[in-house]
């Protein structure tokens, strides 16, 4: 305002905004700023301007109504009913637009001489400014409305897992209980005892999970966002949350422990031979009874076999077979591989198979599931720089139907 009065010797100017920005033309023209302002004349005065109005009346009269009453009473006391500016002065009327969008209008007029064009063209380049900045503005308020909802969904949506943990325990210590009592009053040579011993095992893994999982989710600070200089660390703090590090604490090879597999694998195949034999499903396990170190977290391994192992009973039909084999053929590692002779992947499936909740075909079919198991076990198996190898169809039966995953790990003597 000051460089449209002082630098180009406007008499007047006033800016108004609208309050929104609208796409059907229906908004209102509030005034902002206003030149010159008096104590007894401030801009709160000025009615707002319905923006339908600015296109359909005469400019001159619609200027005399945007004016505050100490400029049009100046034009009255000339004689002049209608409140319209004298002919001799010389005003503007600018619309501030950006990127299409209608913000306000820039008005300013003065009595003395023509606006050149050149002048004309500075006060073009302010209302381009004030049309940025007040677009800007706009930009920011949205932003910020709507990390608030973000948060907002954020917050309810923690409530509601708290809540379902919490619900949970009581259950699984039950569970736990009952199998411990159970264990006890079996007999050693009971067959039903490997069942009970597997029911106890799952029960403490989940409440392995549950505990680890409690833990990691109250390692986020709470970031208050109307505090505009937190909004960097909440971009940051969300980039850098770690959807696995509940299972496997760090990435760095040389912290991973050495691993003997069958401790992980004995339980995951018993659970799963059951499974299989309430699906139909001829579950064979050729894995040898001695099977070298690797280096690895015991966590995060069994969370790998313990999905892939599920995925291959899950897509495999009734009268298939899922098996369980040792690779050696790679000099530097060790391979499981998990072998069905299931459904298969589609070709068109494959580059996407391990994206997080990609399923493919396999969404529009009758099994269910949430397209996790897959992406889970490719990020654990990187972070102990290991590989999932997929191959589908497979080799296992002569029709080339199936799916084999192989689970590549480096052994201990063979560490890089």
């Amino acid at each position: 305002m000051s460089l449209i009065s002082q630098g180009l010797g406007a008499v007047w100017s006033v800016i108004y905004l609208t309050e929104n920005i609208s796409e059907d033309g229906q908004a209102k023209l509030f005034p902002f700023a206003i030149y010159p302002q008096t104590e007894s004349e401030s801009f709160w005065r000025l009615p707002p301007i319905d923006l339908a109005e600015v296109w359909r009346v005469p400019q001159s009269s619609f200027i005399a109504r945007l004016l505050p009453n100490n400029i049009t009473e100046q034009f009255e006391i000339e004689g002049s009913d209608s409140r319209q500016p004298p002919a001799e002065t010389k005003q503007l009327i600018l619309p501030l637009i950006h990127q299409e969008t209608f913000i306000g209008l820039l008005v300013a007029g003065r009595e003395d001489r023509k606006w050149q064009a050149a002048e004309a063209q500075q006060i073009e380049q302010i209302a381009r400014t004030i049309s940025i900045a007040r677009f800007m503005e706009f930009q920011y308020h949205w932003t910020q409305d709507k990390l608030a909802l973000q948060e907002n969904l954020r917050k309810i949506e923690h409530d509601r897992l708290d809540n379902l943990l919490h619900q949970l325990k009581n259950p699984l210590t039950a569970l736990r209980t009952f199998s411990k009592l159970l264990l006890k009053r079996i007999l050693p040579d009971d067959s039903n005892a490997g069942i009970v011993k597997n029911i106890l095992s799952q029960s403490d893994r989940f409440q392995e999970l549950l505990e680890q999982f409690e833990a990691e989710s109250g390692s986020l600070p709470e970031i208050d966002i109307s505090d505009d200089k937190n909004l960097p660390l909440l971009a940051t703090n969300r980039e850098n949350v770690d959807r696995s590090s509940f299972l496997l604490p760090t990435s760095s090879m040389a912290e991973l422990d050495s691993v003997d597999l069958q401790e992980i694998i004995t339980p995951i195949v018993n659970t799963a031979q059951a499974i299989a034999v309430e699906r139909e499903i001829k579950l064979i396990n050729n894995l040898p009874d001695r099977i070298p170190l690797v280096k690895g977290n015991l966590a995060a391994l069994r969370e790998i076999l313990n999905n892939l192992i599920d995925n291959a009973l899950k897509y495999t039909m009734a009268g298939g077979k899922v098996q369980l084999d040792l690779k050696t053929n790679r000099d530097d590692m060790l391979g499981i591989a998990i072998q069905d002779t299931g459904v298969g992947i589609p070709q068109s499936d494959r580059e996407r198979i391990f994206e997080r909740h990609y399923r493919g075909v396999q969404a529009q079919g009758n099994i269910p599931g949430t397209g996790l198991g897959l992406a889970i076990a490719r990020e654990l198996a990187y972070k102990m720089q290991g590989e999932i190898e997929l191959i589908s169809p497979n080799n296992l039966v002569p029709d080339k139907t199936g799916t084999t995953v192989i689970l590549w790990l480096f052994t201990v003597n063979n560490e890089q």
